[in-house]
């Protein structure tokens, strides 16, 4: 028997990949579904059932692809209603994987037909369990990506049940193989680590203490911040099904020249240039938004751009291919093309080009100190600038740009900066093609700001 891990840090996503005796079975797979078969041909194995912990919302699964490639059977827990073929298993039922066996633990909470799967070893002894947004190592998935048909308190009340009479039953040296890791928007506080045991989550995860289940209810629900746009989008693609992944890419990796190009911009579809942002602020399509493959290109996409909104992508070169696929990974299909030759084609027939100016924080400090009548914003998260800001920074939240900046005048002169610079780049980007000209990027961001002398304020609340 074998369990491996596949990690994909730009979406904090784990899924897996089990073996035993010439079959296997993945659970929780990405969209490009293309890795699980080669790692099934090369082990020699044959994919026998894909099991889905739930209904995504931060991601389109590979589920439907995988199984009309392979054969293998599609497998959701208790309450799971689609549109196209799967088995609903029933809670507690047993599938028989080679040597080993996988039970159905149904564990409503984060949805309602969120499922665990618990993977006993040859031996009959339970081995893992793979816990999808139900457990996290140091918190549980949040109870408010439903919608509006149950509560965020109802279902914050079924976790409860799910945790308490099912989860912490189980052995505490079973290992814990979550969904998500670090950084991921399903929950609010998660660990460093991607995996854990019962026994260690018992001790450690603030959602296992002991407390009243009104007591949980409270703790679960406060201080959800919102979840990116493209959440309940993707939910629905999972629920629903949706196209080839083939075809979307058939489709979409189209090479277009730069007259081309121009002639899609005329016609309002957005540049997303996926390019580092050290290479972004050299030169860049006038208008173009960045949102780099070297950060969590995918999940801000989701937050700041239509999922219907129609693309054109300038990547690094070689870049292409992979630009559309994480678009794709989180529904985003409607992708016109990729400009041939990338930035340097557009900058060599001499069309409209911008630039974004970078300052240091020593730069910085002489223009905080010695300047009047700048702007300084911050794009961090409520929580990031809470804990400590620039002085007289503005909270411009990247999350939610397009009403956070309503203030900003046109004529003010902006110096903006994040935690490290990537989401800086991102928001002067969007700044510049709405007509914001006298901006300046922090390199660094406030990692580097806070070595200098320039004044810091917390807005921490006082206790009474």
């Amino acid at each position: 028997m074998t369990v491996e891990q596949l990690y994909t840090n730009c979406l904090s996503e784990a899924a897996y990949f089990i073996t035993s005796n010439g079959e296997a079975a993945v659970i929780d797979p990405l969209r490009d579904y293309q890795i699980y078969i080669e790692k099934a041909e090369k082990s020699g194995v044959k994919i026998k059932y894909v099991f889905e912990t739930h209904f995504h919302a931060d991601f389109v699964s590979g589920h439907i692809d995988l199984a009309a490639k392979t054969g293998a059977q599609i497998i959701y827990g208790p309450n799971a209603k689609t549109d196209y073929k799967i088995y609903e298993a029933k809670d507690e039922e047993i599938f028989t994987l080679g040597n080993c066996k996988i039970k159905v633990i149904h564990t409503p909470g984060h949805t309602p037909e969120s499922s665990c799967y618990l993977l006993y070893n040859e031996d009959g002894i339970p081995y893992s369990v793979f816990t999808g947004d139900t457990l996290f190592v140091g918190d549980v998935g949040r109870p408010d990506l439903f919608g509006a048909k149950i509560s965020k308190e109802e279902l914050a009340g079924m976790l409860y049940d799910s945790l308490n009479n099912k989860i912490k039953n189980l052995n505490d040296d079973v290992i814990v193989y979550p969904a998500h890791g670090p950084g991921s928007s399903c929950g609010k506080k998660l660990g460093k680590e991607t995996f854990s045991t019962i026994g260690e989550q018992k001790k450690f995860n603030y959602a296992l203490k002991e407390m009243t289940r009104e007591e949980f209810i409270k703790e679960i629900t406060s201080g959800l911040s919102a979840p990116p746009a493209y959440f309940p989008l993707n939910a629905q693609i999972n629920k629903r099904g949706y196209s080839s992944l083939d075809d979307i890419m058939s489709k979409n990796l189209k090479s277009l020249s730069v007259s081309d190009f121009e002639n899609e911009i005329k016609k309002g579809v957005i540049v997303l240039d996926t390019r580092n942002p050290d290479d972004f602020e050299n030169g860049f399509v006038k208008g173009a938004i960045n949102i780099g493959l070297n950060g969590r290109f995918a999940e801000w996409v989701g937050t700041l751009i239509n999922i219907n909104q129609p693309l054109l992508i300038v990547a690094e070169t070689g870049k292409e291919e992979e630009s559309i696929l994480r678009l794709a990974r989180v529904g985003y299909e409607h992708v016109k093309g990729y400009l041939n030759g990338g930035y340097n084609s557009w900058l060599l027939a001499e069309k409209p080009i911008d630039m974004v100016l970078t300052i240091d924080n020593e730069e910085f400090e002489l223009d905080y100190k010695h300047e009047k009548d700048i702007v300084v914003v911050d794009v961090r998260k409520e929580s990031e600038y809470d804990s400590g800001h620039i002085k007289n920074a503005e909270n411009c939240v990247l999350q939610n740009f397009e009403s956070s900046i309503g203030d900003l005048n046109f004529t003010d002169r902006l110096f903006v900066y994040c935690q490290g610079g990537y989401r800086s780049m991102i928001a002067i980007s969007i700044l510049k093609r709405k007509g914001f000209n006298l901006v300046k990027n922090i390199k660094g961001g406030y990692v580097e700001l806070i070595k200098s002398g320039i004044p810091i304020e917390t807005s921490q609340p006082t206790l009474n």
